[in-house]
């Protein structure tokens, strides 16, 4: 199979972390709006302000599940994620808001703090964060770039990705 390859650095990672949350706020908005309105387009929407929210707030919850795997059960875990992951969006969405540039407000929920953060997310905060742990932090970290041994025209193929074995 050749080399095992290098891991991906955390410039990778983010990239990766921060299209999923990209991706995921989209067709959670959709779906928001389906199951709230009966809007049948399916048009979510989101902010590109999100892609370096969720990047940096996912390689944080990695470092959390790095420190916590083996010592404490997903529902402790989930917790603190979702924690970090209500002070990650106060503290953006107040610094985004001071240049008014704070893409969403919750004021209309009825537990909110500021419009910023509100505890009617929490389960699905929670939910998310465990299956960012499961499906996307997990497997960005068994990734590794593996770049192919030069070929005799003298040109190096492009470096591909592949899981490292269990």
């Amino acid at each position: 199979m050749g080399s095992a390859g290098e891991p991906l650095g955390p410039l990778y990672r983010w990239y990766i972390y921060a299209i999923h949350g990209y991706f995921s706020e989209v067709m959670f908005t959709a779906l928001w709006a389906f199951i709230v309105d009966r809007d049948w387009k399916f048009q979510g929407v989101t902010s590109i302000w999100a892609l370096f929210i969720y990047g940096t707030c996912a390689l944080a919850l990695e470092r959390l599940y790095l420190r916590l795997k083996g010592h404490c059960g997903p529902l402790a875990r989930g917790t603190l994620y979702t924690l970090c992951v209500y002070t990650w969006e106060f503290g953006t969405g107040y610094l985004l808001r001071l240049f008014n540039a704070c893409p969403w407000d919750y004021s209309g929920f009825r537990y909110n703090l500021l419009g910023l953060v509100t505890l009617e997310y929490w389960p699905f905060w929670f939910a998310g964060s465990l299956l960012l742990e499961k499906v996307v932090i997990q497997h960005a970290l068994r990734l590794r770039l593996v770049v192919a041994a030069q070929k005799p025209s003298g040109r190096r193929p492009a470096p591909r990705f592949q899981p490292k074995p269990k």
